[in-house]
């Protein structure tokens, strides 16, 4: 069965500029990237997964179809997030309300820097600490599966803080 593609407008994707963890070290990261994995396998979704805390990309699998095509992607994606500390859904969504297409800004290389669905940045105390990016489907779909496995990871974690 196909997943529906969601949709989204700015108003739905806010929360998540607010989420915070207590904490983030390499072993929650890799928690993290197991709930994704989770995630994709119960949606049957051909997506990869990164994981980064700042520059050190910590967990990483690329699942069914996902190939090292999906590189540029995931890392463009999370550029994005890291950049603008908003999910990069967000940012093209921003844009696209604003009437201005985030591809025609001339102040980003596009090539390093992609506002697609995919990446929402890791927060702790509020600061920006890392990414959690996927890429491989319609990016809402991404989107959705990173924002599920964020959602999933964190409710395993409420008990602990």
């Amino acid at each position: 069965m196909t997943r529906p593609l969601p949709e989204y407008a700015v108003a739905d994707l806010e929360y998540l500029n607010v989420l915070d963890c207590v904490r983030l070290t390499n072993d929650d990261a890799v928690a993290l990237g197991l709930f994704a994995i989770q995630v994709i396998k119960e949606w049957d979704l051909n997506l990869a997964v990164e994981i980064a805390l700042g520059s050190d990309v910590v967990f990483k699998a690329k699942l069914k179809d996902t190939n090292a095509e999906n590189d540029s992607w995931l890392a463009g994606k999370a550029a994005a997030a890291v950049r603008f500390e908003e999910p990069s859904l967000l940012i093209k969504l921003r844009h696209l309300a604003a009437g201005a297409p985030f591809e025609d800004r001339t102040d980003v290389d596009h090539d390093r820097v992609k506002a697609h669905g995919g990446s929402i940045p890791l927060r702790v105390g509020g600061k920006v600490v890392g990414t959690l990016t996927m890429s491989g489907e319609p990016d809402a779909l991404d989107h959705e599966a990173a924002a599920e496995a964020l959602a999933r990871f964190l409710d395993s974690r409420r008990h602990l803080f």
